[in-house]
């Protein structure tokens, strides 16, 4: 976890200039033309002191819980992350959710049918959206549904000033701007998935079990998801607790393409204006929720396997 820390402390100030530079520029909302306004905002960040000495100053504010005040945005970086983190852990949690069923059962049913038309489609079109960065496919998807055939909102996660009839149509609103951004993530993260799972259930139809499972005459179905796909439930659950990473970070770009309300356009900004406090707290928040995945994946390991943990 110290490692952590002091990775998110140190990754801002390795960009190129800093949250004064910001200052210094006219078109900026937060140029200071006053070279004494400008000292005591150094002052007061800390930023004319020692890198060691923002180090520490920066250790202590953690411990006693507070991320920091935005240089940027001139407002406490813990209400701000609060204020964008469930956005992003709505976007991330359901494409994960949704590329993970998606990928499974296409897997399962590719593999069974290994060979054929639908297998070869299937493992084309995987391999283009895994091929294809989740900035690009965003874009995509935001020009050819939003733009040319304005099916989806272009920006934003719900219709501004809008007033509801009921909660359900709130949360159709809200559905309605999730939808391209949810495609975009969730066909990052289907390819690797589909191509394990495909992989791992033609490994299995020659094993006994399975050969004794059609000897008993059992349906298809029961075959395919229950003997072949839970025998694949382990490497499947590894690879997903890898993908949480990629998750995460393809949820940035993905927020930055359609303008929603999360982290990746907070991260955005933050970058633009150098604004360390608020680069670190979202580092760190980021961080701490994968980790906090991981965690909740090794649970999942050891409930479909208990054996893992003797």
């Amino acid at each position: 976890m110290w490692a952590v820390v002091t990775l998110v402390f140190l990754l801002p100030r390795l960009m190129p200039g800093d949250p004064l530079s910001a200052l210094d520029d006219p078109d900026s909302g937060t140029f200071i033309y006053d070279d004494h306004a400008r000292a005591k905002v150094a002052a007061y960040y800390g930023l004319d002191q020692p890198l060691i000495a923002q180090y520490a100053d920066y250790l202590s504010d953690l411990a006693h819980g507070d991320l920091g005040w935005s240089i940027s945005q001139s407002a406490p970086v813990s209400r701000l992350i609060a204020s964008r983190l469930p956005w992003t852990l709505l976007l991330m949690g359901s494409a994960v959710i949704i590329s993970s069923l998606i990928s499974f059962a296409l897997g399962v049913t590719a593999g069974w049918r290994r060979g054929g038309r639908l297998d070869r489609a299937l493992i084309v079109g995987s391999s283009a959206a895994r091929a294809v960065p989740e900035y690009a496919m965003a874009s995509l998807l935001l020009v050819l549904f939003a733009v040319l055939v304005p099916i989806f909102p272009l920006a934003g996660a719900m219709t501004p000033f809008a007033r509801y009839a009921s909660p359900f149509a709130a949360a159709g609103d809200v559905l309605r701007h999730l939808a391209l951004p949810l495609a975009a993530l969730s066909l990052g993260l289907l390819g690797n998935k589909f191509l394990l799972v495909r992989n791992s259930v033609i490994g299995t139809l020659g094993e006994d079990y399975m050969l004794l499972a059609r000897a008993k005459g059992l349906p298809p179905r029961m075959l395919k998801f229950h003997h072949s796909g839970r025998n694949i439930l382990l490497p499947f659950i590894t690879v997903l607790g890898v993908q949480l990473g990629f998750a995460a970070g393809g949820s940035l770009f993905v927020e930055a393409v359609f303008a929603y309300p999360g982290m990746g356009t907070l991260v955005n900004g933050a970058v633009v204006a150098r604004d360390y406090p608020l680069l670190q707290g979202t580092f760190l928040v980021l961080a701490l929720v994968v980790l906090l995945a991981n965690l909740l994946v090794e649970l999942a390991y050891g409930a479909v396997d208990p054996r893992v943990y003797r």
